[in-house]
Protein backbone atom coordinates (compact mmCIF):
# COMPACT_ATOMS: atom_id res chain seq x y z
CA UNK A 1 0.00 0.00 0.00
CA UNK A 2 3.13 2.33 0.64
CA UNK A 3 4.15 1.53 -2.91
CA UNK A 4 0.90 2.40 -3.80
CA UNK A 5 0.48 5.85 -2.04
CA UNK A 6 3.59 6.76 -2.95
CA UNK A 7 3.31 5.96 -6.90
CA UNK A 8 0.24 8.27 -6.82
CA UNK A 9 1.58 11.10 -4.78
CA UNK A 10 4.92 11.50 -7.77
CA UNK A 11 5.23 13.82 -9.59
CA UNK A 12 5.26 11.36 -12.80
CA UNK A 13 1.67 10.55 -11.73
CA UNK A 14 0.91 13.99 -11.52
CA UNK A 15 2.07 15.08 -14.76
CA UNK A 16 0.79 11.73 -15.90
CA UNK A 17 -2.73 13.02 -14.47
CA UNK A 18 -2.96 16.50 -16.04
CA UNK A 19 -2.78 15.36 -19.73
CA UNK A 20 -6.08 12.79 -18.81
CA UNK A 21 -8.09 15.55 -17.07
CA UNK A 22 -10.30 17.71 -18.76
CA UNK A 23 -11.39 19.90 -16.09
CA UNK A 24 -11.14 20.41 -13.11
CA UNK A 25 -11.92 16.82 -11.50
CA UNK A 26 -10.34 13.66 -11.83
CA UNK A 27 -13.03 11.03 -12.05
CA UNK A 28 -13.18 7.71 -11.18
CA UNK A 29 -13.21 6.59 -15.16
CA UNK A 30 -10.54 8.71 -15.60
CA UNK A 31 -7.99 7.59 -12.56
CA UNK A 32 -8.68 3.90 -13.67
CA UNK A 33 -6.95 4.74 -16.83
CA UNK A 34 -3.97 6.61 -15.22
CA UNK A 35 -1.03 4.04 -15.11
CA UNK A 36 0.49 3.30 -11.97
CA UNK A 37 3.45 0.33 -11.20
CA UNK A 38 2.60 -3.15 -10.74
CA UNK A 39 2.86 -4.66 -7.40
CA UNK A 40 5.31 -6.76 -9.11
CA UNK A 41 7.76 -3.97 -9.61
CA UNK A 42 8.00 -3.48 -5.56
CA UNK A 43 10.61 -5.68 -4.86
CA UNK A 44 12.87 -6.20 -1.36
CA UNK A 45 15.22 -3.62 -2.95
CA UNK A 46 12.38 -0.91 -3.95
CA UNK A 47 10.38 -1.37 -0.98
CA UNK A 48 13.38 -1.21 1.51
CA UNK A 49 13.60 2.33 -0.21
CA UNK A 50 10.30 3.66 -0.76
CA UNK A 51 8.77 2.43 2.67
CA UNK A 52 10.52 4.01 5.01
CA UNK A 53 10.25 6.98 3.67
CA UNK A 54 6.15 7.20 2.86
CA UNK A 55 6.42 6.51 6.85
CA UNK A 56 8.05 9.43 7.75
CA UNK A 57 5.81 11.68 5.43
CA UNK A 58 2.56 9.83 6.79
CA UNK A 59 3.26 8.94 9.78
CA UNK A 60 2.92 12.50 11.18
CA UNK A 61 0.20 11.80 14.22
CA UNK A 62 -0.88 9.32 16.70
CA UNK A 63 -3.94 9.08 14.95
CA UNK A 64 -1.89 7.22 12.07
CA UNK A 65 -0.54 4.33 14.52
CA UNK A 66 -2.28 1.58 12.91
CA UNK A 67 -0.46 2.43 9.39
CA UNK A 68 2.62 3.21 11.25
CA UNK A 69 2.66 -0.31 13.05
CA UNK A 70 1.35 -1.90 8.99
CA UNK A 71 4.97 -0.13 8.58
CA UNK A 72 6.98 -0.75 11.17
CA UNK A 73 9.72 -3.65 10.27
CA UNK A 74 10.85 -0.58 7.62
CA UNK A 75 11.10 2.36 10.00
CA UNK A 76 14.95 2.82 10.79
CA UNK A 77 14.97 4.59 13.21
CA UNK A 78 16.30 2.97 16.83
CA UNK A 79 14.26 0.79 18.79
CA UNK A 80 13.18 3.94 21.81
CA UNK A 81 12.03 5.80 18.94
CA UNK A 82 9.76 3.34 17.07
CA UNK A 83 6.25 3.94 17.59
CA UNK A 84 6.38 7.73 17.76
CA UNK A 85 5.49 10.23 14.77
CA UNK A 86 7.93 11.68 13.12
CA UNK A 87 8.65 15.41 13.75
CA UNK A 88 7.29 17.80 11.15
CA UNK A 89 10.51 19.38 9.57
CA UNK A 90 9.34 21.12 6.62
CA UNK A 91 13.12 20.65 4.68
CA UNK A 92 13.19 17.19 5.32
CA UNK A 93 9.66 16.23 4.17
CA UNK A 94 10.92 18.59 0.74
CA UNK A 95 13.93 15.78 0.43
CA UNK A 96 11.74 13.02 1.18
CA UNK A 97 9.66 13.98 -1.58
CA UNK A 98 12.38 14.45 -3.95
CA UNK A 99 13.88 11.62 -3.29
CA UNK A 100 10.42 9.43 -3.80
CA UNK A 101 9.97 11.57 -7.12
CA UNK A 102 13.58 10.79 -8.50
CA UNK A 103 13.19 7.13 -7.48
CA UNK A 104 9.63 7.06 -9.50
CA UNK A 105 10.58 8.19 -12.46
CA UNK A 106 13.59 5.70 -12.63
CA UNK A 107 11.06 3.01 -12.22
CA UNK A 108 9.28 4.57 -14.64
CA UNK A 109 12.18 4.39 -17.09
CA UNK A 110 12.53 8.19 -18.13
CA UNK A 111 15.74 9.61 -18.33
CA UNK A 112 17.31 13.00 -16.93
CA UNK A 113 16.16 15.08 -19.37
CA UNK A 114 12.66 14.09 -19.25
CA UNK A 115 12.40 14.46 -15.65
CA UNK A 116 13.49 17.70 -16.46
CA UNK A 117 10.84 17.83 -18.97
CA UNK A 118 7.99 16.83 -16.52
CA UNK A 119 9.65 19.41 -14.13
CA UNK A 120 9.88 22.32 -16.28
CA UNK A 121 9.70 22.24 -20.05
CA UNK A 122 11.20 25.51 -21.03
CA UNK A 123 14.84 24.11 -19.03
CA UNK A 124 14.38 21.31 -21.60
CA UNK A 125 13.34 22.79 -25.05
CA UNK A 126 13.69 26.64 -24.27
CA UNK A 127 12.82 29.81 -22.84
CA UNK A 128 9.34 30.13 -25.42
CA UNK A 129 8.52 26.79 -25.50
CA UNK A 130 4.42 27.16 -24.74
CA UNK A 131 3.83 24.54 -22.33
CA UNK A 132 4.49 24.37 -18.46
CA UNK A 133 3.10 21.39 -15.80
CA UNK A 134 3.95 22.70 -12.29
CA UNK A 135 3.35 26.43 -13.06
CA UNK A 136 1.73 27.31 -9.66
CA UNK A 137 4.48 25.35 -7.90
CA UNK A 138 7.55 26.37 -9.73
CA UNK A 139 6.06 30.43 -8.91
CA UNK A 140 5.59 29.97 -5.33
CA UNK A 141 8.63 28.45 -4.86
CA UNK A 142 10.58 30.76 -6.48
CA UNK A 143 9.14 33.67 -4.52
CA UNK A 144 9.57 31.57 -1.19
CA UNK A 145 12.55 29.95 -1.80
CA UNK A 146 14.00 32.34 -4.67
CA UNK A 147 14.77 29.28 -6.83
CA UNK A 148 12.41 26.50 -8.27
CA UNK A 149 13.38 24.35 -4.92
CA UNK A 150 11.54 20.65 -6.37
CA UNK A 151 13.39 20.90 -9.38
CA UNK A 152 16.79 21.49 -7.66
CA UNK A 153 15.85 18.68 -5.52
CA UNK A 154 14.48 16.43 -7.51
CA UNK A 155 17.44 16.35 -10.26
CA UNK A 156 19.99 16.43 -7.09
CA UNK A 157 18.22 13.20 -6.04
CA UNK A 158 18.13 11.68 -9.20
CA UNK A 159 21.79 12.05 -9.83
CA UNK A 160 23.22 10.72 -6.11
CA UNK A 161 20.78 8.15 -6.97
CA UNK A 162 22.47 7.55 -10.23
CA UNK A 163 26.12 7.73 -8.25
CA UNK A 164 24.75 4.74 -5.50
CA UNK A 165 24.36 8.27 -2.53
CA UNK A 166 21.03 7.53 -1.74
CA UNK A 167 19.86 3.90 -0.06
Amino acid sequence: MAGLLADQCSLVHDFVARQKVGGTHLKYHVKKQITHLPPSAYQPEELAFIVPRVLELTYTAHDLRPWADDLAAYDPRPAAERGQPFAWDPARRAQLRAELDAYYARLYGLTRDELRYILDPADVMGAGYPSETFRVLKNNETREFGEYRTQRLVLSAWDSLEQGGIH
